[in-house]
C-alpha cells in the first residue's frame, strides 16, 4: 500500500496538492479506496478516501497508530555539503532509508559547497521516508558555521570523524565507532568535507566535547562516510 506525506492530518482531512495528484492522476485511486498517511512526527493513519472533488482528495480516518521507533535515541548527522548535489541527495535517501533523525549542514573551513537548498533535499527526505514506509521525517537544517554549530548544546554522545592523526597523537587515538556506541542513546555524528576539518575544527570540538572517532581502515568520500556512519548506529542499536 502506497503512504502519503499528510503534516496537516490533525488539523485538516485533505490529502496536500502534490499528494492528492498522485494519488487520482497516477494511482487512480477512487472514493473508498484505503490508503495509508503519516504525518512525519511518528504517527500512521489508515484511512479511505471519502470524498473526490476535481483536484481535491478528502480522507476519513479509520485507525492510528504510533509505531514503536526503531530506536529510542536521537541521530543527528552533521556534515559538509559536497560540491556535487546528486551525492547530497542519494545521502538523505540512503540514511532515511536506513534510519536517523536529523541533518545539518556544515560550513568548514575546507568546504566545497558553501550554500545549499534544501528544498530539494526535502523532498528527497519525504520520498524516502515514504518508500520505506517508516512514519517520522527527519528533521533537516539549513547551512550552519561549523563553530556555531558545535557551541549549541547536545545531550548525548558526541563524536567527530576524522582523519588528522597529528591531532591523534596530541590529544588521544580514534576510536572504532562501532565499539563506543551507547544503545540508545542520542548521538551526534560529524562528517567533515573531502579535504577533512582543519586541526583548528578538530581541536574546538575535542575542547567541546566531542570524541575523535575512525570509521574504519577503508578511505571513505564524505557522504559514504554519512552513510556507513548511519548503518553503524543502527546496526548497534538493533542488537
Amino acid at each position: 500500500m502506497h503512504l502519503f506525506y499528510t503534516p496537516d492530518i490533525a488539523t485538516t482531512l485533505e490529502l496536500p496538492q502534490e499528494e492528492a495528484a498522485h494519488a487520482l492522476r497516477v494511482l487512480r485511486l477512487a472514493e473508498g479506496d484505503e490508503v495509508m498517511l503519516t504525518d512525519g512526527k511518528g504517527s500512521l493513519f489508515r484511512a479511505e478516501i471519502d470524498i473526490i472533488s476535481g483536484k481535491r482528495c478528502y480522507v476519513r480516518i479509520v485507525e492510528t497508530t504510533t509505531p514503536a521507533p526503531l530506536w529510542q535515541g536521537h541521530l543527528h548527522l552533521a556534515m559538509a555539503p559536497t560540491k556535487n548535489m546528486d551525492r547530497i541527495e542519494w545521502f538523505a535517501e540512503k540514511a532515511t532509508e536506513i534510519g536517523f533523525d536529523e541533518l545539518t549542514f556544515l560550513e568548514c573551513r575546507f568546504s566545497e559547497r558553501k550554500v545549499v537548498k534544501t528544498d530539494r533535499v526535502e523532498k528527497i527526505l519525504v520520498s524516502a521516508m515514504k518508500q520505506s514506509l517508516k512514519p517520522t521525517l527527519p528533521v533537516l537544517n539549513g547551512m550552519t558555521p561549523f563553530k556555531k554549530f558545535i557551541a549549541q548544546p547536545f545531550t548525548g554522545q558526541k563524536f567527530i570523524a576524522h582523519c588528522d592523526r597529528t591531532i591523534d597523537e596530541a590529544c588521544k587515538k580514534r576510536a572504532y565507532l562501532p565499539s563506543i556506541i551507547k544503545k540508545n542513546e542520542n548521538i551526534l555524528i560529524l562528517i567533515g568535507p573531502e579535504g577533512d576539518f582543519s586541526p583548528e575544527e578538530i581541536k574546538f570540538a575535542l575542547e567541546n566535547g566531542f570524541e575523535p572517532i575512525t570509521l574504519g581502515n577503508q578511505r571513505l568520500r564524505t557522504e559514504t562516510a554519512a552513510v556507513v556512519a548511519t548503518v553503524m548506529v543502527a546496526t548497534e542499536n538493533s542488537r
